[in-house]
């Protein structure tokens, strides 16, 4: 089974990326899939899950851990940890059924037995800025700066909750097959030559 695990910066890119490869292979492609399976069985909301996943790991995990502090009798510990053993199980699920793409979820480190391919997809902060406000919802008009604190804010979420569960530095050259810098760079037109590692 082919698998192929695509993390990203926010702003880069990396869910066009992952989108457009997957057609271009013709093989299967799970992103906001994934939340609404999650959603479903743990009977979470949609959005409750999706903050869980993105941007809040659990905060008072490592480093408050004490004698007085039992994470196991805290239903917010819980539920996250519920999420994640769900996360988990849909996952190894997908790759288990055919060739596909997997954006973000931790999916590089939960499927490394399967020996994932491992992609990383980062821009800089301007051309991030820039395709963002492109891409923003009718009626969000953020400044550059508001626009780079809030891809500031969603990263930082993102790297926290990676390293809470793997215990590995989201981003880390060492921990990915192939990293590729999308500033500046037209998506559409990378993916053939990116699709040629697979022949």
């Amino acid at each position: 089974m082919r698998i192929i695990t695509v993390g990203r910066e926010f702003g880069s890119g990396g869910r066009e990326l992952g989108r457009r490869l997957a057609d271009y292979l013709h093989i299967a492609y799970y992103d906001k899939e994934i939340i609404t399976e999650i959603a479903k069985r743990t009977k979470l909301s949609e959005e409750y899950v999706h903050n869980v996943v993105e941007h809040h790991p659990y905060p008072l995990l490592p480093i408050t851990i004490g004698r007085s502090f039992n994470p196991m009798g805290n239903p917010m510990f819980q539920i996250t940890q519920a999420v994640y053993a769900e996360q988990t199980k849909i996952l190894k699920e997908m790759g288990e059924q055919s060739d596909c793409v997997i954006v973000g979820r931790c999916a590089d480190y939960i499927l490394r037995d399967d020996k994932p391919f491992r992609i990383f997809v980062y821009a800089d902060m301007e051309s991030r800025i820039k395709r963002c406000q492109s891409r923003a919802p009718e009626g969000e008009n953020l400044t550059d700066k508001e626009m780079k604190q809030k891809i500031q804010s969603i990263d930082k979420g993102r790297a926290k909750y990676y390293e809470f569960y793997t215990g590995l530095k989201w981003g880390d050259k060492a921990n990915y097959d192939f990293c590729i810098n999308t500033t500046n760079l037209n998506i559409k037109d990378a993916v053939p030559h990116i699709a040629h590692l697979f022949d």
